[in-house]
């Protein structure tokens, strides 16, 4: 199940949105490569150094033996909201970080995937969930995670469903039933409350957006 893997991750505290979760973690990553782990070439094993390249403006893991510079890009995190009439189809995550907290069915887009396909993937190993899959809905950038997490409408085609190896537990909620205290990640917040109020609406619409963490200022 998706999110935020690897590297130095420090926990901050979650701004939160207005439905009470301003005492959340969140983890966040520094951008600079050298907080990240990686210590040897990939193509022929030298140690690398980190530095700003000829005619770039960022640091890179650079390997002075084969002159490999290694760019680190950000990871799609692709996702689906499943409708079944009025109800949309959360997982409650069995895996850390937010273990015991719900979420829509997410996931790290596998190398040549198509990101409908990675949504589809994703809501069956993690809800045992078969989905026809609708529009593209929501793209949230998550600079401080270096991720893109995009959210398809998803109709579920049938009821069979149930937890995979990384779900506590996978339920069908109403709007007035969803655990807005317990839900795991910010870009679920939003994407379920555009979702909601463009229902309300009448009218569905794609939406983007960006996601600032910072971490709290230090206490003297």
């Amino acid at each position: 199940m998706v999110e935020f893997a690897a590297g130095d991750a420090v926990p901050i505290a979650h701004p939160g949105s207005d439905r009470g979760c301003s005492n959340r973690l969140a983890y966040y990553w520094p951008p600079n490569p050298s907080h990240s782990p990686m210590n040897f070439c990939s193509q022929c094993g030298t140690t690398v150094i980190v530095r700003i390249p000829p005619g770039d403006d960022k640091p890179r893991h650079v390997c002075d033996n084969c002159g490999t510079i290694h760019y680190k890009n950000p990871l799609m995190v692709i996702g689906a909201i499943p409708e079944w009439e009025d109800r949309i189809l959360l997982c409650r995550r069995a895996i850390e970080p937010r273990l015991g907290f719900w979420t829509l069915p997410a996931g790290f887009m596998e190398l040549g995937e198509t990101t409908g396909a990675a949504a589809m993937r994703e809501t069956l190993e993690e809800a045992n969930a078969r989905i026809e899959l609708g529009s593209l809905y929501t793209m949230l950038s998550v600079p401080h995670a270096n991720q893109v997490h995009i959210f398809y409408r998803a109709q579920l085609l049938d009821l069979d469903f149930g937890p995979g190896t990384e779900s506590l537990e996978v339920a069908l909620f109403r709007e007035d039933e969803i655990p807005w205290d317990e839900i795991a990640f910010r870009t679920i917040t939003i994407t379920l409350e555009h979702f909601f109020a463009d229902r309300k609406a009448g009218a569905y619409q794609t939406r983007s957006g960006d996601i600032h963490f910072k971490p709290p200022a230090s206490k003297t």
